[in-house]
C-alpha cells in the first residue's frame, strides 16, 4: 500500500495561530443552551479517526525509518503468512503508544482509517492472529530489538550529550498476578507467593530513555548477570564511537570486587551503595566517630579508604548521616505535646570519583529518578501486562513496551532543545510530558479523512492549543522525512 503523505496537516498547520484572543463580554443568552435532548446514534463509515496524533508518529517513524529496523529484526523469519511479523512488531509498539493495555481492546480501535494507513494495511489482524504469532518469535528476534533500543538511544546521546552519559542500573519486579507462565518465579515480590519476572534495565539519566533490558526470572538477585550486562552496556556505547565520559550508578546489590575493579580498570566513573551492615567493623567505626563533617543542614558525612578483608586493593568510601522521624510504636494520638523523636540514618558509598564529598552525594542521590521512569513505563505504558503464557512472547510484549516509550521521548526531544544543563544529580536534560498527558491533549483528538481537489487532508476541530502542539511535534520530523 502507498505510504500516507507526510502532508495530511498541512491544511491545518498552514494557518497562522493566533495567541491573543479579544476578550469580550458575552450576555448569557450568548453563552447557555437549553438543548438537552439526546441525539440518535449511528455508527457508520465516514472515515473518521479517534487518533489524529498518528500523523505525527508516522512522521516520526518515517524520519527514524522504524519500519526497516523492524524488518532487519525479523528478517530471518519466514514470509509465508499474511501479516509480517515486522507489522506485529510494529501494532504492538502503536497498541502501547496509544495507552491501549491488553492486547483483546485492539478490538476497539482496529476499524479505524488512519490506524490502517499508518500500519500500511487494509485489515489489520484479529486478536487471535497476533496472539498466536507473539510467540512464535524467537531469540534472535530478542536479540535484535534490543539492538534497535540502543541504537535509538544512542543517537541521541551524541547529538544531546556528547561529553557525558549517566547509564543507572537496577531492577523492577514485573507480576503475572500468581499465573503460571514460562520464565516466572515466586521471588523478590512485594506480593507473597506471586509468581513474576525480575528484569535488570539500563536506563540513561540525560534522556530519560531505557537503553537495554535484561530479562530474569523473578527468583534471582539482583547482581545475577548483572557485571556481564554492564560490560555489554559499555562496550555497545564505546563501540557506536562516543567518546565522552562514561558514569554509572548502582545499589548494594551489586556491591562487589568484581563489579568495582572492572568499572575502575575501564575508567568508567561509578558510585555504588554499600551494604555496610555486612560488615561489622564499619559499624564500628561509624559508632566511634564523634567528628562529622557538616555538607547542608540534612546531611554530614566523613571519608575513609577501605575495603572488605577478602579485596585485593582499597577504595574511596564515604559514610553519610541525617536524622530522620522515628516511627511511632503503638497507636498514634493526636497528642500535641508530644515530642517528635529522631534517629540517625546511615548510607555508605565506594566511589572513584574524586569530585568533593557533597557532589557524592547528590550524584548517587539523582539515581532515584530512574524509579520514574519504571513507574511511568508500567502505568503508562503497559509494561507490566503479561500478554502469553510463553516466554519469548512476553519478552517481545516488553520491548515493545520500551521502543514506544522511547518513541515518545524522541518526539519530544527532537521538537525542542534541552532546557537543562548537567546537574549534580544529573537531571533528565528535558523537562517531559507524561505520555498519557500527549495522549489525551494531542493523539487522540478526533478527524476526518478527505480528499479535496484530490490530496489527502486530515481534518480537526479548530482548537488554537491542538494546532500549536501539533506544528511543534509534526514539523520536525516531517521536515526530517521530506
Amino acid at each position: 500500500m502507498k505510504e500516507p503523505d507526510i502532508h495530511v496537516v498541512a491544511s491545518l498547520l498552514s494557518q497562522p495561530i493566533n495567541t491573543k484572543q479579544a476578550h469580550v463580554r458575552l450576555s448569557r443568552e450568548e453563552v447557555r443552551s437549553a438543548t438537552h435532548t439526546l441525539p440518535e446514534i449511528r455508527f457508520e463509515e465516514h472515515d473518521l479517526t479517534s487518533f489524529s496524533g498518528l500523523v505525527i508518529l508516522q512522521a516520526l517513524s518515517n524520519g527514524l525509518q522504524l519500519r526497516k529496523m523492524l524488518q532487519d529484526c525479523v528478517r530471518h523469519l519466514s514470509r509465508s503468512v499474511s501479516y509480517g511479523a515486522s507489522t506485529m512488531l510494529l501494532i504492538l509498539i502503536t497498541h502501547s503508544f496509544l495507552g491501549w493495555r491488553r492486547l483483546r481492546d485492539l478490538d476497539y480501535y482496529r476499524d479505524d482509517p488512519l490506524l490502517k494507513r499508518f500500519l500500511g494495511l487494509r485489515r489489520v489482524p484479529d486478536v487471535s492472529t497476533l496472539s498466536r504469532r507473539l510467540p512464535q518469535m524467537d531469540e534472535r528476534v530478542v536479540t535484535n530489538m534490543r539492538k534497535l533500543i540502543r541504537s535509538l538511544v544512542i543517537e541521541r546521546v551524541k547529538i544531546n550529550s556528547p561529553s557525558r552519559v549517566t547509564i543507572d542500573f537496577d531492577g523492577s519486579v514485573i507480576s503475572t498476578k500468581s499465573r503460571r507462565t514460562e520464565g516466572t518465579a515466586v521471588g523478590y515480590n512485594k506480593k507473597k507467593g506471586q509468581r513474576s519476572y525480575y528484569p535488570l534495565f539500563a536506563t540513561v539519566a540525560q534522556t530519560g530513555q531505557v537503553f537495554d533490558v535484561l530479562h530474569r526470572s523473578g527468583n534471582v538477585h539482583d547482581s545475577n548477570g548483572a557485571l556481564e550486562f554492564v560490560k555489554s552496556c559499555i562496550a555497545e556505547l564505546r563501540e557506536s564511537g562516543f567518546r565522552g565520559r562514561i558514569e554509572t550508578r548502582m545499589d548494594g546489590a551489586h556491591f562487589s570486587e568484581q563489579t568495582c575493579g572492572w568499572l575502575e580498570a575501564e575508567g568508567v566513573d561509578f558510585s555504588i551503595s554499600v551494604p555496610f551492615e555486612r560488615f561489622p567493623e564499619v559499624k564500628g567505626m561509624i559508632r566511634e566517630r564523634s567528628r562529622w563533617n557538616v555538607i547542608d543542614d540534612e546531611w554530614s558525612c566523613f571519608e575513609l579508604t577501605w575495603k572488605p578483608k577478602k579485596w585485593a586493593s582499597k577504595m574511596r568510601c564515604i559514610i553519610y548521616r541525617r536524622l530522620v522521624r522515628k516511627p511511632i510504636q503503638g497507636p498514634i494520638q493526636l497528642d500535641l505535646f508530644r515530642p517528635i523523636e529522631r534517629e540517625w540514618e546511615y548510607k555508605m558509598v565506594i566511589t572513584n570519583k574524586t569530585v568533593s564529598a557533597k557532589a557524592v552525594l547528590h550524584y548517587h542521590n539523582g539515581r532515584g529518578s530512574q524509579e520514574g521512569i519504571f513507574a511511568e513505563l508500567k502505568s503508562q505504558g503497559s509494561l507490566d501486562y503479561i500478554p502469553t503464557r510463553r516466554e519469548i512472547g512476553n519478552r517481545v510484549y516488553m520491548l515493545s513496551c520500551v521502543i514506544a516509550h522511547t518513541l515518545g521521548r524522541e518526539m519530544q526531544m527532537e521538537s525542542r532543545p534541552p532546557e537543562r544543563r548537567h546537574t549534580p544529580t544529573r537531571a533528565c536534560l528535558w523537562v517531559f510530558e507524561k505520555l498519557d498527558t500527549i495522549r489525551k491533549g494531542v493523539i487522540q483528538r478526533a478527524g476526518r479523512l478527505t480528499r479535496p481537489s484530490g490530496r489527502l487532508t486530515l481534518t480537526m476541530a479548530g482548537n488554537e492549543r491542538v494546532a500549536g502542539e501539533f506544528e511543534r511535534l509534526l514539523r520536525p520530523w516531517a521536515r526530517r522525512a521530506a
